[in-house]
């Protein structure tokens, strides 16, 4: 299982033009875990946006308000280089040095009925937010054969 994923990380970097995609159970949790990562304090997201994205504000402390202004294809949270792009797929369209999270719930471009994905640059913060994405355990290891000498410690930027 854990190569079929792998190969899919791989299919939506290559197409994206991404180093690196660390695949997530939604787009919403890809945005929790890079806002978790990046330590954000403040933030700002449209005010036409799932009703998740101010309420992961509200669960992570994060002091946030609403921006008025439309968007097209994605945007970023506000004081972040975080973008939500739920609903942008175009090739070669990863924007260098974001955090770019994704969308494959079923009404989405690539709706696969529900999931996500992180589109990153650094390898580093691949492996911390691949981390971040299996419960702060060592990926690839199946839940069953998990113990303590499997967890580690998140790798300092």
């Amino acid at each position: 299982m854990f190569e079929i994923v792998g190969k899919f990380e791989n299919a939506v970097a290559d197409f994206y033009g991404s180093p690196y995609a660390i695949a997530v159970d939604s787009c919403t949790h890809a945005l929790e875990l890079c806002l978790r990562a990046s330590g954000t304090k403040n933030s700002y997201c449209p005010a036409h946006t799932y009703i998740s994205i101010p309420f992961t504000f509200i669960k992570l402390g994060i002091d946030w308000k609403f921006d008025h202004h439309e968007w097209h294809d994605f945007y970023y949270l506000g004081n972040t280089n975080i973008i939500d792009a739920a609903w942008y797929f175009k090739e070669r369209g990863y924007v260098p040095d974001s955090y770019m999270c994704l969308s494959f719930q079923y009404k989405k471009p690539l709706g696969l009925g529900r999931g996500g994905m992180i589109l990153l640059k650094d390898k580093r913060e691949a492996e911390n937010l691949r981390m971040l994405a299996y419960d702060g355990r060592k990926p690839n290891i199946p839940w069953m054969e998990r113990s303590e000498e499997h967890t580690s410690e998140l790798q300092s930027h």
